[in-house]
């Protein structure tokens, strides 16, 4: 049995990555932290998580799990409900 590569980061079992709602929301949390006038690097502090991580769901590298979304959406002074629906309205209107 041949043992698979699992991308540092990702649960134990995962195998597929879904690029486009990983872009979606990480375009959402940039337009609402840059509305906000908000460092990249602030955000990160006040989420309790690195600017790395944070620069890497901004570019749709990293999908973030429940607590992160929690975590930014706390951090951004809003519901993590209004990321996933603003997240939704930008997959709905790429076509996705």
């Amino acid at each position: 049995m041949q043992k698979r590569s699992i991308q540092r980061g990702r649960p134990a079992g995962a195998t597929t990555f879904e690029a486009e709602p990983a872009k979606a929301f990480g375009a959402v949390v940039r337009a609402r932290r840059t509305e906000r006038g908000i460092a990249q690097e602030d955000l990160a502090n006040q989420a309790g998580i690195e600017r790395s991580h944070l620069g890497k769901i901004e570019r749709g590298e990293h999908m973030p799990t429940l607590v992160l979304i929690l975590k930014i959406a706390r951090a951004l002074g809003c519901s993590s409900a209004d990321l996933m629906t603003e997240t939704e309205g930008r997959l709905a209107a790429s076509g996705s």
